[in-house]
C-alpha cells in the first residue's frame, strides 16, 4: 500500500494530556493507574481516570453534545497543535477531502446511566436529554467533525477494542480509491459503571494494577482515553514525518468476549500488515503488545507472535501506564508508537516483575533508549476483531 503520512497527533489519557506529558510518563515509569474513585459504588479496582473532566463543559455551538465522552474529546483535540494542523490540511485539501473516521465502544453510556440514576419513568427522562448528541454512537463523529469544520466521508467505527485501530484502515481504503485525500482519524472511550461492572462480571477486572505477561497477572485495569491523528498522502514539508505503512484485519469468528486460543486471528492481521507494507518480520523492532493482562488474552498474542517472529521480536505492554481504554486503545498505543519512532524509546512493561515462562516472546521489563525504525502496533477486541498497524518511516 502506499503510506499514509502521521501529519498531525494528540493524546489525552491518564497519563496527561499532550505528546510531552505522555513521553515524561513512559521515560520516567511513573503509571497513569491509581484506586478506583468513579463514583457511585465503585468496584475494587484501578483505574486510569483522566482529571478535570467533570469541570469543562462543552460550550458554545455545540453545547448540546455535552457529555464526558465529547468533553474528552475536546480536550485531546487542544492538545499539541492539532487543531491548527487540521485547519492547514483543509486548506490544501478543502473540507470535503478530509474524512472523519473515528473509533469508541462505550460513547454516551454513561449519560444513559446518569438517566437512570434520576429516576422515574425511562422515557421522560431519555426525551429530556439529547440522545443522539450525547448517547449515540455517531454522537462523538458528528462532535468532532463540526468542531474541525470537516465535511467529508465521516463514520463511527464500534468494534470492540480494536475500534480505533481499524479506522486507520479505513481511511486507507477510502484514500486509495479518491475518495478524500486525508482523514483525522482516532477515538474516544470514557469510564462508566457499566463497563467497569460489565468486565468484572466477566471475571476480568484486577483488583491490582495490571501486570500484562507476568506469571501472576489476573485482569485488566480499564482507563480512558482520547487520541487523535491526521493522516494524508504526502509528507509534510520539512520534516521526515512517520507513516502508516501498511495495515492487517481478521476477525477469530471463535468466541463472543475469548481469543482464539493458538491466536489465529492475530497471526492473521499481524501478516497482513507486514504484507501491505512489503515488509519481513525481522524488519520489525518493536511489537506495541495488545497486553491487556488477563491470562487467556497474552497466551494468545504469545502464541501468535511466536508464529511470525519466533523468539526475536521485542515486544512489551504500555496498559501498565494508560490501563485497557477499550475503544480508544488502538489510537493511544499507535500514538505512542509514532512517539517511541520520533524519540528513540522503546518502552518497558510497567508492573511486570516476573514473566510468565510459559510465554515465549521476548517480553522487554525495563525502557531502552534505542532507535526504532518500524513498530507493529496491535489492538485486539472482543468478538474477535483484530487489528495491526505498523508505523515507521517509508524508504
Amino acid at each position: 500500500m502506499r503510506p499514509l503520512y502521521v501529519t498531525g497527533l494528540s493524546i489525552a489519557s491518564a497519563l496527561g494530556a499532550g505528546l510531552e506529558r505522555t513521553f515524561d510518563a513512559l521515560r520516567g515509569g511513573r503509571t497513569g493507574l491509581r484506586p478506583n474513585d468513579f463514583e457511585p459504588f465503585p468496584p475494587p479496582t484501578w483505574i486510569g481516570r483522566v482529571d478535570g473532566l467533570e469541570s469543562a463543559p462543552v460550550t458554545g455551538e455545540l453545547a448540546r453534545f455535552d457529555c464526558r465522552n465529547n468533553r474528552l474529546a475536546q480536550l485531546a483535540l487542544a492538545q499539541d497543535g492539532f487543531d491548527d494542523a487540521v485547519a492547514r490540511a483543509r486548506e490544501r485539501h478543502g473540507a470535503a477531502r478530509i474524512a472523519v473516521l473515528l473509533g469508541t465502544t462505550t460513547s454516551g453510556i454513561l449519560e444513559t446511566e446518569l438517566a437512570y440514576r434520576g429516576g422515574g419513568e425511562v422515557e421522560a427522562l431519555l426525551a429530556a436529554r439529547d440522545y443522539a448528541a450525547t448517547h449515540g454512537m455517531f454522537s462523538l463523529t458528528e462532535f468532532v467533525r463540526r468542531r474541525l469544520g470537516l465535511e467529508g466521508p465521516a463514520a463511527t467505527v464500534s468494534n470492540a477494542c480494536a475500534s480505533s485501530a481499524k479506522v486507520f484502515a479505513q481511511a486507507e481504503r477510502l484514500v486509495d480509491v479518491g475518495i478524500c485525500d486525508a482523514a483525522v482519524v482516532g477515538g474516544v472511550d470514557t469510564l462508566c459503571l457499566t463497563t467497569l461492572y460489565g468486565f468484572r462480571s466477566l471475571e476480568l477486572l484486577s483488583e491490582a494494577p495490571c501486570r500484562p505477561c507476568d506469571e501472576r497477572r489476573d485482569g485488566i485495569s480499564i482507563g480512558e482515553a482520547g487520541g487523535f491523528a491526521l493522516i494524508e498522502k504526502s509528507p509534510p514539508k520539512g520534516r521526515d514525518a512517520v507513516a502508516l505503512l501498511g495495515y492487517g484485519e481478521s476477525s477469530d469468528g471463535y468466541h463472543m468476549s475469548s481469543p482464539h486460543p493458538e491466536g489465529a486471528g492475530a497471526l492473521l492481521a499481524m501478516r497482513d500488515a507486514l504484507a501491505r507494507a512489503g515488509a519481513q518480520p525481522g524488519e520489525v523492532d518493536y511489537v506495541n503488545l495488545h497486553g491487556t493482562g488477563t491470562p487467556a488474552n497474552d497466551r494468545a498474542e504469545d502464541a501468535a507472535l511466536y508464529a511470525l517472529f519466533g523468539g526475536a521480536a521485542r515486544a512489551s505492554s504500555t496498559k501498565g501506564w494508560t490501563g485497557h481504554t477499550l475503544g480508544a486503545a488502538g489510537i493511544v498505543e499507535a500514538a505512542i508508537s509514532v512517539l517511541c519512532i520520533e524519540r528513540g524509546f522503546l518502552p518497558g512493561t510497567l508492573n511486570t516483575a516476573r514473566p510468565d515462562p510459559a510465554l515465549r516472546i521476548r517480553v522487554v521489563l525495563e525502557s531502552e533508549e534505542r532507535p526504532l525504525a518500524r513498530v507493529l502496533s496491535n489492538s485486539f477486541g472482543f468478538g474477535g476483531n483484530n487489528c495491526s498497524l505498523l508505523f515507521g518511516r517509508p524508504g
